[in-house]
């Protein structure tokens, strides 16, 4: 166990006994996890119910430790070679940002994406760490030969609203550089709205300016949902609401009585609104520019 400078977290190395772990309920089948806990500390997390559930720390104490995994490469590489593994596609960090300050050390990431393109695996991306472009070599490598998905969370363009609910991550126009960035590698980048915040961040007009900040920047796809408040995420977003905007807590404990996720009719409007703009922006969008040279490429992301 040792303690980052940046922040007093803790980092314990911990070996796993599985890398790849089989989804429900989700659009995609397999997620790979090389950390469990994230700096991030986003108080609207919904990893926070997974961890109250395994009796683990989801109030402020959650993402002040973060458990690395430290030999995920090699058993991510013996997984992948069982007969029975079908290259199904595995979307990585679902469960922690695999590109959160620690990686920078690790690695486990970069190694983890190596190990999926030499065995075919297509894979996806979650992320909000400007620490991925480090990685648009072996990215544009894997892209070659299979299918490769970045997704880069871009919650609102609201400073106050990003400070506070998400205040261990990058400003939200650093991970639009991000994007720019990693568009101009050739790669298939797009940008998650997500999660948007009822009475916070889900004003039309100002997911208007996320949805065309995104394609100004290259981000070929756009995807949004509303938040979800599970037991374990509900009780800390509740009372860090009732911190920051008292005034919106009476209209949380209406949203989200007895239940986590809000129904279709009451999410409409924002999956409109965003889906209207991103079709209505498709056109715009800045091409990539994966007709350069490979060296032209990757000459800004060193």
């Amino acid at each position: 166990m040792f303690y980052t400078r940046a922040m007093r977290v803790e980092i314990h190395e911990q070996p796993c006994r599985s890398a790849l772990n089989r989804v429900s309920g989700m659009p995609f089948r397999w997620s790979l996890n090389p950390y469990t806990g994230c700096v991030h500390r986003c108080t609207f997390c919904y990893v926070r119910g997974f961890e109250a559930r395994a009796d683990r720390p989801s109030d402020d104490r959650y993402g002040r430790s973060v458990r690395v995994k430290v030999n995920v490469v090699e058993v991510l590489r013996a997984e992948l070679r069982r007969r029975s593994w079908r290259r199904e596609e595995v979307t990585i960090g679902a469960a922690t940002d695999p590109y959160q300050p620690c990686e920078g050390r690790y690695r486990l990431t970069r190694g983890c994406v190596e190990t999926l393109a030499r065995s075919l695996t297509p894979f996806s991306i979650i992320t909000r760490g400007p620490l991925v472009v480090r990685d648009v070599d072996v990215l544009a490598d894997a892209s070659r030969s299979v299918s490769v998905g970045i997704h880069v969370s871009v919650p609102t363009l609201d400073e106050r609203v990003w400070r506070t609910t998400e205040p261990g991550t990058a400003p939200p126009r650093r991970r639009l550089d991000v994007v720019r960035r990693l568009a101009d590698a050739g790669l298939d980048v797009g940008v998650a709205v997500a999660p948007v915040l009822p009475g916070l961040s889900d004003r039309p007009e100002h997911l208007a300016d996320v949805v065309r900040a995104a394609r100004a920047a290259g981000a070929g796809s756009i995807w949004t949902s509303v938040v979800n408040l599970r037991p374990g995420t509900r009780e800390h977003f509740l009372e860090a609401l009732a911190r920051d905007w008292p005034q919106e807590l009476a209209r949380y404990e209406r949203l989200f009585a007895g239940r986590s996720y809000l129904p279709e009719p009451e999410t409409r409007e924002v999956t409109a609104a965003v889906r209207a703009v991103a079709a209505e922006t498709a056109a715009e969008r800045r091409p990539r520019r994966a007709d350069q040279p490979r060296d032209a490429q990757l000459a800004f992301a060193v």
